[in-house]
């Protein structure tokens, strides 16, 4: 049985998430349910929580402002948010769990279980913490991600997005070629990076590729449509992304000039 807590300022969506949570997840014990965030602190220091449903847009506090109490706990975070392009971006960013509202019921069991297997697991621990940390700083001022979290088999790493060369599709698996020439195999799709990234760095070349604008060298269309990387790496260009390719070249040239 695990512990939780529902933390949102909103009586119906309270409410709502209870009962889902009683008729569909019997392996969760809600022991308090918090309208804002300084009543969820309060639970938090008398009991000892696994998991955490934690709304993002509330008056006074956000739920990002819970982030430092809950680093000092193992307590699971699963965020419950209405639409945010950018907040989602970051908790994605972070391989942090979300349900978005109106909450589904399959969506709520499938959040339950790998919270309640991460927790069997012991996953938990420094690599959870070090990714709430930095969804704080990354929300901290809107402006773009900058680190992202990759699942590994023991946690997860954390990678700054600037180390990043290429990223290449393995059928269901995204490979990350890193700076220091180390790869990164993680089990999700391409195009979930290609939402996460900055998209004025990052562009997909390919059904197969995503580069960082930062370590092109060249690109031509000598042996077809490829771009030179720095690291010596050569890629192919599909023809209906050329011209996005190059477009983004200028815009990036520009953006960067700029900086």
């Amino acid at each position: 049985m695990l512990n939780a807590i529902i933390v949102d300022d909103e009586e119906f969506a309270r409410s709502s998430l209870y009962f889902l949570l009683q008729e569909n997840c019997e392996q969760i014990h809600i022991s308090g349910i918090a309208k804002s965030v300084a009543e969820a602190r309060s639970l938090l220091s008398q009991n000892t929580i696994d998991v955490i449903f934690l709304d993002i847009a509330m008056p006074g506090e956000n739920g990002f402002e819970l982030i430092p109490s809950v680093q000092h706990s193992k307590a699971h975070v699963i965020f419950t948010t209405a639409y945010d392009q950018y907040a989602l971006k970051a908790i994605k960013a972070n391989a942090l769990d979300y349900l978005l509202k109106p909450i589904d019921i399959d969506e709520l069991k499938a959040a339950v279980d790998k919270a309640s297997k991460h927790i069997l697991l012991n996953k938990t621990e420094q690599s959870r913490a070090e990714s709430l940390q930095n969804l704080a700083v990354n929300l901290s001022d809107r402006n773009e991600i900058r680190k992202i979290s990759l699942p590994n088999g023991q946690g997860y790493s954390l990678i700054s997005i600037e180390d990043i060369v290429h990223i290449e599709a393995d059928s269901n698996y995204s490979v990350f070629h890193l700076a220091n020439r180390e790869k990164i195999t993680v089990s999700k799709v391409l195009k979930e990076y290609e939402e996460i990234l900055p998209e004025h760095q990052f562009v997909r070349i390919h059904k197969s590729s995503i580069i960082n604008l930062n370590y092109l060298k060249e690109y031509n269309y000598r042996n077809g449509y490829e771009v030179l990387l720095k690291n010596g790496e050569k890629i192919a260009v599909s023809r209906r992304r050329a011209s996005d390719l190059a477009e983004k070249v200028r815009s990036y040239t520009s953006f960067d000039s700029e900086k």
